[in-house]
């Protein structure tokens, strides 16, 4: 099993595991977070993130999703990359988060990345009550 783990500003992190254990009805054991105060210091929370990458890959990796590229939170994911173990995907939003919790079991590292990418951006529809989306439909079903 993947391990997925949130690098984000603040609360966020938790935020979107709430929301999973809403959606999901409990938290899926692979999914951890780690969040990044104002007041932390990165190269601590760097520490820290390098040991929750330990904890949690089984083997198949880790998959890291942050919230924004370029901040805080991003910047250690960067330092925890590591080519075919440890991969980070920013962006974060709760489709691309649900998409990758359901299929952590069967996909490898580059599929789950892409996967969260896909659900990110494909999700992101303009709402018209005058119009069906097909791109609305396909967020509320997995593929």
């Amino acid at each position: 099993m993947i391990g997925i783990l949130l690098v984000t500003h603040n609360g966020l992190g938790d935020s979107l595991v709430d929301c999973v254990r809403h959606v999901m009805g409990s938290v899926p054991a692979n999914l951890k977070v780690l969040s990044v105060l104002a007041s932390d210091d990165p190269q601590e929370k760097e520490k820290e993130g390098r040991a929750l990458v330990e904890q949690m890959d089984k083997g198949k990796g880790v998959l890291i999703l942050c919230d924004v590229f370029g901040a805080t939170p991003s910047n250690i994911a960067q330092r925890l990359s590591q080519p075919g173990r440890v991969q980070g995907v920013a962006g974060v939003n709760l489709p691309m988060l649900l998409r990758v919790v359901v299929c952590s079991h069967e996909k490898t590292l580059d599929e789950m990345a892409q996967r969260a990418i896909d659900g990110g951006r494909d999700c992101i529809v303009l709402m018209n009550t005058e119009t069906k989306d097909s791109n609305a439909t396909r967020c509320t079903h997995h593929k």
